[in-house]
């Protein structure tokens, strides 16, 4: 009886053993929602992807497309625990302010990754020169609950400009941007991502380009609006056939986390990318020179508490 009950008791050890490590195992299964296929996130999620998994063979992360503004609302309503945003998108995002229609929550910061650019790139032969220019021209531009989308409306209106003036606008993919730009079905291309981005290199082999500059009193409605934006210059090196530099808007990337997530796999994820910034930069050249420093600047968004103690024990407060 002794021995029966002995075994019984084996028997339910082990399948409660293996129903913890089951559970365990789903536990650390999670989607890591990135960007459009054909910008610069999409490709750099799957290099951390493939790193944090080879550090932990326990670790099954799916990567999806997703958006900055998208992201953020999907991180605070638990959609998903980790993904890519930018900074000006989670800042607006957790005071409440437009595109969002309420505050997120539970929405903290892992690191910034680099900058990003918001890129205004007009076909040579469009006679576009500035943004009060972009009257009665054909736009492409991405799908609601992209930050690119949303700064293009803020850009127009800060010319007393709407989609309404425009010849037509579409809302569609880098690549479907990219062929109406090449096929002559669109006069201006706008779209946030890093420098150079491949979409509008791909243009830029077929026809010639220029970017439109952002003057002063451009800049200055957008900085009123969120302080995260920094005014920096397109080398005119950039692209091929490039006449000019030009002054963009520019934002941080950020990778973002639900603030209540797993602190083993926030760790993980911050050491895949702080321990291997050679491979990922070249993914992503913007990588090349990051710092632990840059990674944990105060952007006004809170940090996730196992970052918090990530930089602190890599000897930065």
């Amino acid at each position: 009886m002794s021995t029966v009950s002995g075994n019984l008791r084996t028997t339910i050890v082990a399948a409660a053993m293996v129903a913890a490590g089951s559970f365990a195992a789903q536990a650390e299964e999670f989607v890591l929602s990135s960007g459009s296929q054909g910008g610069s996130w999409y490709p750099l999620a799957g290099a951390i992807k493939a790193i944090a998994e080879q550090m932990d063979p326990d670790l099954s992360i799916t990567v999806t497309p997703g958006a900055g503004v998208a992201n953020v609302v999907g991180v605070s309503v638990g959609k998903f625990p980790i993904a890519f945003a930018n900074t000006i998108s989670t800042v607006d995002a957790l005071a409440g302010r437009p595109p969002f229609r309420e505050k997120a929550e539970n929405v903290c910061n892992l690191g910034t990754l680099y900058p990003q650019w918001f890129q205004i790139v007009a076909r040579d032969d469009a006679d576009v020169k500035s943004i009060a220019d972009f009257k009665g021209k054909r736009l492409t531009t991405q799908q609601n609950g992209n930050t690119g989308e949303f700064l293009t409306r803020s850009l127009l209106d800060a010319v007393g400009l709407s989609y309404d003036d425009m010849a037509d606008v579409s809302h569609v993919s880098y690549s479907d941007s990219v062929n109406q730009m090449k096929d002559g079905h669109a006069d201006i291309f706008t779209l946030g991502t890093a420098l150079p981005a491949g979409a509008v290199m791909d243009v830029a082999t077929s026809r010639d380009i220029e970017m439109v500059p952002i003057t002063d009193e451009i800049f200055q409605h957008f900085k009123a609006q969120n302080a995260a934006f920094i005014r920096r210059k397109i080398p005119a090196d950039s692209y091929p056939n490039l006449s000019q530099e030009a002054d963009a808007i520019t934002y941080g990337t950020h990778m973002i986390a639900a603030c209540d997530y797993s602190g083993d796999v926030v760790k993980t994820i911050l050491t895949a990318v702080a321990d291997n910034l050679e491979s990922l930069s070249a993914v992503n050249k913007s990588m090349a020179t990051l710092t632990l420093e840059d990674m944990s600047a105060d952007i006004g968004v809170p940090l996730h508490p196992a970052a918090t103690a990530f930089y602190k024990e890599r000897g930065v407060n």
